[in-house]
């Protein structure tokens, strides 16, 4: 447990700071949305994209990964689909509840899994990372849009436009063709990843708005219960199923209980979902995960 608070606390000291540096308007109220731009968009994929131009392909831990994933999203999927049915959401509220439930903070779990275990962690997160993003971001598509009708380029364009996803693919291509990272360019790129995290999970606390949590409480409630307690015990069950290693449960475990990406709310506007609740969720979970996250870890570990 000590362990763990040694390698968690950090994290969340700096996703505390962004919201109170925010909060006091420093270094000006600009400078959030064109910090979260060049991280989304340049140093982020630059992290993710050395971690695949790098990491062993050929390790067998990945058809066991991806199995375990796909499984793990395909019956939250449904689980979702079944309560969508029964409550009768409409999509702007079923894809908000969605992207609660499917969605994760990628800075707080890349953080998480360097604190945890280093480059080799990392590796491995980003060949999860390559199937996780562009799953998750079709179901958070199809969900906010189902009832308007959806066509293949609705549900494509949003992932071909991804950094992130196009940063995995890029990766994985120059590791195929066995060019490396000549010349310099890994010293470049490590030198952008460094920036990433840290960058990233000061916004993280920035992006933070805790007067979005009136109003929806039961709502938001059984959501963050979903995403941090029921999720990573489903993903646990089938990393059991699966016979996974230690650290490779512990990985997959660790980003089905992160909470919901703060870039779900910006989906979730641009496709007319109710971004109030959006806001309320993303806010709450964030404040939760201090103390789930260390608690479902402890008890994976115990």
């Amino acid at each position: 447990m000590t362990a763990l608070l040694l390698a968690l606390w950090p994290l969340f000291a700096l996703i505390v700071a962004g919201y109170f540096l925010r909060l006091r308007a420093f270094p000006s109220e600009e400078f959030w949305p064109g910090a979260e731009r060049i991280n989304y968009f340049v140093l982020f994929p630059a992290l993710l994209f050395s971690s695949l131009a790098t990491a062993p392909l050929d390790n067998p831990a990945l058809p066991r990964l991806a199995a375990a994933v796909m499984m793990g999203l395909g019956v939250a999927w449904g689980v979702l689909l079944i309560m969508k049915r029964l409550r009768g959401w409409p999509a702007a509220r079923f894809g908000a509840f969605a992207q609660g439930g499917l969605r994760f903070n990628t800075y707080l779990g890349l953080a998480a899994v360097g604190s945890l275990f280093g480059k080799e962690g990392l590796a491995l997160a980003a060949l999860m990372l390559a199937l996780m993003v562009p799953t998750v971001n079709v179901m958070s598509v199809w969900a906010l849009t189902a009832e308007r009708g959806v066509s293949v380029r609705s549900l494509l364009l949003p992932i071909l436009k991804n950094p992130l996803i196009l940063a995995c693919l890029t990766g994985a291509l120059v590791n195929f063709s066995g060019l490396g990272l000549p010349g310099g360019t890994d010293r470049l790129l490590n030198l952008l990843a460094a920036a990433s995290l840290p960058l990233g999970l000061l916004c993280v606390g920035a992006a933070l708005k805790p007067k979005q949590l009136g109003g929806e409480i039961p709502a938001l409630g059984w959501n963050s219960a979903l995403r941090l307690l029921a999720v990573p015990l489903l993903a646990y069950a089938v990393a059991r199923l699966l016979h996974l290693p230690s650290m490779e449960t512990t990985i997959i475990v660790l980003f089905f209980a992160l909470p919901t990406a703060p870039t779900a709310y910006v989906l979730t506007r641009q496709l007319g979902g109710d971004s109030h609740l959006m806001a309320g969720i993303i806010t709450l979970q964030t404040l939760l995960a201090a103390a789930s996250l260390p608690l479902v870890l402890t008890l994976l570990n115990g």
